[in-house]
């Protein structure tokens, strides 16, 4: 069935046609939209591909293994698909144990260097890195974003050239929750001329279904050999993985090993690392996420514009937009017609983060949300 979506999908791409009926009623057998539409947490809808359904499957003969040879596989798999060693990679029980990771070796290495040490975070974005730090008792500093909901590169730098001690920068790139990117040419020129207490730790969980020219991954940076860089990455986006919680580092091999000090042992179980390696060498599902997608976004932001509804150009798998209204509000009406959509993200009000389903589920979407226009509720 994934082949032929793809094959259906490819063609409507090139005549530029809306969704076609043969292919939503497809995607009603798979994703019926009388059960309730989960748009909240930016998992994909799609599903796993089939490839990491059987490879789950097989790994149950050698389920009382230790996952050894599995994880070593899924790092070598990784490191051919970077062009790096395989030293380069630390795996993780999805990227927010990376994530925090290495918020706990930096400021372990600043305390013994008794050197103070805060957070740079940009306002609003992902808070995995934010909750971390607090935990350990390390200063938040939140910069707002732009006016057009860009990272305020310049206000960034501002607030660590204010402090003496080691900064960590948390870059989401897209950012969540606007799905904005940052470009690779404002960005990479401040991290290549960073004095040596910065630290950025660049979260790229989103960076897969990016179709934006003006990206560029921060691994280009650490094969460049930049240690002042870490780059996070999962399988729960693009691969639809969630819930099996496998997530990367990509870094210098230094920074992997004093990294890997704060990590579980073992903390990727057989599943997870047999689907993980399985979604990576299944480029026909790749193709199918990317481009779904792709329609199911173009779908939203076409609605958005027909209703004259402001939204974030989409660069990830979830659209920001305006609703004109009380979230909280909007929640509830969207419950009632069993969509739950994201909550709010402060200090932006009157705005939502819609997850992207299936072309099918966003259609759906739209027409509640015409409804509601209607109603004047939007």
């Amino acid at each position: 069935m994934q082949r032929r979506e793809l094959l259906k999908l490819s063609s409507l791409a090139l005549v530029g046609m809306s969704v076609a009926p043969s292919l939503m009623a497809e995607k009603k057998r798979a994703n019926k939209t009388n059960e309730t539409l989960y748009l909240n947490f930016n998992e994909n809808s799609l599903g796993m591909s089939e490839k990491a359904k059987q490879a789950v499957i097989d790994s149950l003969a050698v389920a009382y293994r230790y996952p050894d040879n599995q994880r070593a596989e899924l790092i070598t798999q990784l490191a051919k698909k970077y062009d790096v060693q395989d030293h380069f990679i630390s795996l993780g029980n999805g990227s927010s144990e990376n994530i925090q990771a290495v918020v706990q070796w930096l400021v372990y290495k600043a305390r013994q260097a008794k050197q103070a040490v805060q957070l740079i975070v940009p306002e609003p974005t992902f808070d995995y890195a934010e909750l971390y730090a607090k935990f350990l008792n390390v200063p938040v500093v939140k910069v707002p974003l732009t006016a057009d909901f860009s990272f305020d590169l310049a206000k960034l730098q501002e607030t660590a050239e204010q402090f003496s001690g080691l900064n960590i920068f948390y870059l989401c790139n897209p950012n969540n929750p606007t799905s904005a990117i940052t470009p690779a040419k404002a960005l990479f020129p401040w991290i290549k001329k960073a004095p040596e207490n910065y630290f950025f730790l660049l979260d790229e969980a989103y960076a897969e279904f990016v179709q934006n020219p003006a990206f560029e991954s921060g691994i280009s940076l650490v094969k460049q050999g930049f240690k002042n860089v870490a780059v996070t990455r999962t399988f729960s986006k693009f691969y639809a993985l969630a819930g099996y919680r496998v997530g990367y580092m990509l870094a210098d091999p230094d920074v992997v090993l004093e990294v890997e000090k704060f990590m579980s042992i073992d903390n990727t179980n057989i599943v997870g690392a047999v689907a993980a390696t399985a979604s990576l060498q299944d480029q026909t599902f790749a193709q199918l996420s990317l481009q779904s997608n792709a329609e199911s976004r173009r779908i939203v932001q076409n609605a958005l514009k027909e209703l004259g509804l402001k939204f974030v150009p989409s660069n990830g798998n979830f659209v920001f937009h305006e609703i004109k209204g009380n979230i909280k509000t909007y929640q509830e009406r969207m419950k009632a017609n069993r969509i739950l959509v994201g909550r709010e993200f402060l200090p932006i009000q009157g705005w939502n983060r819609l997850t992207l389903g299936t072309l099918e589920e966003m259609q759906y979407f739209v027409n509640v949300l015409k409804e509601f226009r209607k109603k004047g509720w939007v």
